[in-house]
């Protein structure tokens, strides 16, 4: 189950997702090929989770820019969620899209914009 409700071929009510992001098609993935998802899980770990100078605030960050460039909105939209999660402020995403479409460009911008607007339109950012 993600946020939007429960995925098609997602796992069972209870059972632990595989995806911290709500992605149902890696809940899919651990059913068909258990050994690949358990094999991939620990490099997941090392790259979004805490780490020794990063917090997963800032790693989000990282990510959501690249996301933001291959212009996969739903991508940056499921790790601001996660960001935000993690303690990240409306301005810091912004500033961090802000950044990122410096080298990225227009339509990195327009990309991790219309997630942050979106995102604050469902009231993510309401105390």
């Amino acid at each position: 189950m993600n946020r939007r409700g429960p995925a098609r071929g997602a796992a069972k009510p209870g059972a632990k997702a595989v995806s911290p992001y709500g992605y149902p098609f890696w809940d899919w993935v651990a059913r068909e090929d258990p050994e690949y998802v358990a094999a991939r899980q620990p490099l997941s770990q090392l790259s979004i989770g805490e780490g020794k100078a990063l917090s997963i605030k800032h790693r989000e960050m990282v990510i959501i820019g690249i996301l933001a460039f291959r212009g996969t909105k739903d991508g940056v939209v499921a790790h601001m969620r996660r960001a935000i999660e993690h303690g990240a402020s409306k301005r810091e995403l912004l500033e961090a899209i802000q950044s990122a479409s410096v080298p990225g460009g227009g339509p990195t911008f327009a990309t991790g914009a219309q997630a942050l607007m979106a995102l604050d339109q469902e009231g993510a950012f309401k105390k």
